[in-house]
């Protein structure tokens, strides 16, 4: 049923409710008991029971295994000023969670949106300087975009907007990779204060939207642990935690197996003055664990990037945590620190929890938590849909 007027919608019904009364925001195709057929991707829908009790307005993708995304439990227009106060909402929690003593558009660099647990399904937004990216991961939120961009503009007044959807989630939701300039231009690149640190971020070329905010308040708690030494900072990427450490007087190698990503934090250690207490290895990280190496670290940080993409993976991404985190842990002399963290959001904090007992089994050495954390604070979680918590942290000591 399509929309028949401009507060007139389309009414999706559903078989099974329980996901939906439970808090999550999510309908997936099996749970819907109305035709899908005829519906234009992201369209504005009604949400009913079979009993027509009204349960919410969202949009809908007849294309995608997640069909409906909830945007409000109440009976309202999904339009300018419904998204301008989400938005608003989403900039003051985060005025709230951080101490600040300027207005948030004068903040250095965080995450200003975040899907799901802003109620904003699908939108990601991350501030750089005075840069804002961008990233619409589903159809209606592409039908929203426009709007949701003016009001940015007009919050935030940015230099720059980057529209940067080249997320592989965007083909399961039938659209198009691409990648434009909303607003401003490339040059200069917004260069960001992490701590003591500065960091150039590259939205155009980086990985995810230029930089992994999601571990900044991680990187500044192992900075505090570590002053000197020799360690190794593996699946470096732009260098964001290992000059922490060596802003402390600690010598870090980096690396990584995408030469790009060691340019990057090669410029970043220059720009720090600290290419003395640095060096570069582009390498795979399995393979350089994967040798017999005789040299011991007083500390060493393993950040991989995701390696379950969906639950059929699972095993497999267990069996390869488990060979770098006892790798690392071989590596450490006595009282040795390893920083560890997984960002698959399929592998819970107890299961990963369980491959640093294997890992630590496999080893024979004691090892002990000194922290476990999560991701920032910018990326909040919404308790009632688990897939917002996507990140572990744990601090360890290896002895």
């Amino acid at each position: 049923m399509q929309n028949t007027g401009p507060n007139r919608l389309g009414v999706v019904y559903l078989r099974k409710t329980s996901r939906l009364l439970s808090g999550h925001l999510w309908v997936f195709s099996n749970e819907i008991e109305s035709p899908l057929k005829g519906y234009r991707p992201g369209s504005i829908v009604e949400i009913r029971d079979r009993k027509e009790n009204f349960l919410g307005i969202g949009y809908i993708n007849p294309h995608s295994l997640i069909a409906l995304r909830v945007l409000t439990r109440r009976k309202e227009d999904i339009n300018s000023r419904f998204l301008e106060k989400r938005i608003k909402d989403a900039l003051s929690y985060r005025e709230k969670v951080f101490t600040v003593t300027s207005q948030l558009k004068d903040l250095d660099s965080l995450r200003l949106i975040y899907s799901e647990s802003d109620l904003l399904p699908g939108l990601i937004v991350d501030k750089y300087s005075d840069w804002l990216v961008i990233q619409s991961l589903t159809a209606g939120m592409d039908n929203l975009l426009d709007k949701v961009v003016d009001i940015l503009d007009s919050l935030l007044k940015p230099s720059t907007i980057f529209l940067k959807n080249d997320s592989p989630m965007r083909l399961l939701e039938g659209l198009q990779l691409k990648c434009e300039f909303l607003k401003g231009k490339e040059e200069p690149l917004p260069v960001i204060r992490e701590g003591e640190i500065l960091l150039k971020v590259d939205p155009i070329r980086g990985q995810k939207t230029g930089a992994f905010l999601d571990q900044r308040e991680n990187r500044l708690s192992l900075s505090r642990l570590i002053k000197g030494g020799r360690g190794l900072d593996l699946f470096c990427y732009s260098g964001a935690w290992g000059l922490q450490l060596a802003k402390n007087g600690a010598h870090v190698v980096m690396i990584d197996s995408s030469e790009t990503a060691l340019s990057l934090a090669r410029e970043n250690a220059m720009m720090n003055s600290l290419l003395e207490r640095v060096s570069f290895l582009k390498a795979d990280v399995f393979d350089f664990l994967s040798e017999n190496r005789k040299e011991e670290y007083d500390f060493i940080i393993l950040d991989p990037p995701a390696f379950v993409k969906s639950r059929s993976k699972i095993k497999e991404a267990i069996k390869g945590y488990r060979f770098i985190n006892s790798a690392c842990m071989k590596l450490l002399k006595r009282g040795g620190i390893l920083a560890t963290s997984s960002c698959s959001h399929h592998i819970s904090r107890e299961e990963f929890l369980e491959i640093l007992r294997q890992s630590a089994r496999d080893t024979g050495r004691h090892v002990r938590i000194v922290e476990i954390r999560g991701q920032a604070r910018d990326h909040p979680v919404l308790l009632q849909v688990p897939e917002t918590e996507y990140l572990k942290c744990v601090i360890l000591e290896v002895f």
